[in-house]
């Protein structure tokens, strides 16, 4: 019952709010319902897009990525969205009621029923395409409001015109499967946990168990496109938070090293230098440093057809408070 509720709750504001609209009559519609298979796995539609997250990140402190570059996921796109007939009857309203006005809707019937180009709604070619229109990223980033191509026809098996930007393919698929993907907390396992001391290493790692690649599918069943991002951890910087400490390696940066980052402390370790930590200089006094923990991710994707590539690396942070006390030096 809540599918149903939001699928069409999202159709009636469409039919309804064209005062909405861009010039073409696209609503940058943001429709979403959801699905549970049998075994559990749990797909979203967004915008004409099915986005599988069953392999993401969880927990509460899990976040988004942030890339490490200029590049960002498209911030609309144009994906398969009416039958001829639902064209018809997404479109015929809203001329009846004139609230476009007589130019607009003349040139809507011009362009839909009088052939230049489509003739009575592609009825022709209905169960052989479909029309694509607009559609935003739920957070309406900058550029959000650029789609402004009129609805058009794509027939199936056919790729979307390639003057069209951002029109669904399995590259664009995995942009915006980018822009889902959660990753867990970057807090950092510490040894010594509840306070470290003065000139003593600390040593610091992640869990491993938390720290396994995450991915995100995004596809279009319809047209039969589909792409997985996958992130994988690849580094960890730590910022101290204090000028007062030296950190292990110095530039602060661990590299992965095949399933971890960092190494736990055990017994035996006491004389060792850790592979990743820090090493602070001054007592922190009655507060406590603000440690900065940010793990960077590199992104690839495989897609429909053999597509694939890399995609920008992205970061994910946390800051955890660190207590640093001074030895204490016995008398006797």
């Amino acid at each position: 019952m809540t599918v149903l509720t939001l699928v069409s709750c999202s159709v009636f504001a469409a039919q309804t709010a064209f005062a909405d609209r861009d010039k073409y009559g696209n609503n940058g519609d943001n429709q979403q319902s959801a699905d549970a298979s049998e075994d559990g796995t749990v797909s979203v539609t967004v915008g004409g897009v099915v986005f599988d997250r069953s392999k993401n990140g969880s927990g509460n402190a899990a976040g988004a990525l942030t890339s490490t570059t200029s590049w960002s996921p498209p911030p609309c796109w144009y994906a398969p969205k009416y039958t001829p007939e639902q064209l018809k009857k997404y479109l015929e309203p809203t001329w009846e009621a004139g609230s476009t006005g007589y130019e607009w809707d003349a040139e809507q019937r011009d362009r839909y029923v009088n052939g230049h180009p489509y003739k009575d709604f592609n009825k022709e070619k209905t169960g052989k395409g479909y029309f694509w229109d607009s559609f935003v990223n739920k957070v309406f980033p900058p550029g959000w409001d650029s789609c402004e191509k009129p609805i058009f026809w794509v027939d199936q098996g056919d790729p979307p015109p390639a003057n069209i930007e951002n029109a669904v393919t399995p590259e664009v698929l995995a942009e915006l499967a980018y822009a889902e993907i959660r990753v867990p907390s970057t807090k950092v396992t510490l040894a010594p946990a509840a306070a470290t001391k003065v000139n003593l290493p600390t040593w610091a790692w992640l869990d491993v168990a938390d720290f396994k690649p995450v991915s995100v599918t995004a596809s279009v069943p319809v047209i039969g496109i589909t792409a997985t991002a996958t992130a994988r951890p690849k580094s960890l910087r730590i910022e101290p938070g204090t000028k007062d400490a030296v950190t292990y390696p110095a530039s602060g940066v661990c590299e992965a090293d095949g399933d971890r980052i960092g190494e736990p402390y055990a017994n035996g370790k006491a004389d060792r230098t850790p592979p990743c930590g820090v090493r602070y200089l001054r007592s922190s006094g009655d507060g406590t440093y603000p440690l900065q923990a940010t793990v960077t991710w590199e992104i690839d994707w495989t897609g429909s057809g053999g597509a694939g590539g890399d995609l920008p690396d992205g970061t994910f942070g946390a800051t955890q408070d660190v207590v640093v006390q001074e030895i204490q030096a016995v008398n006797r």
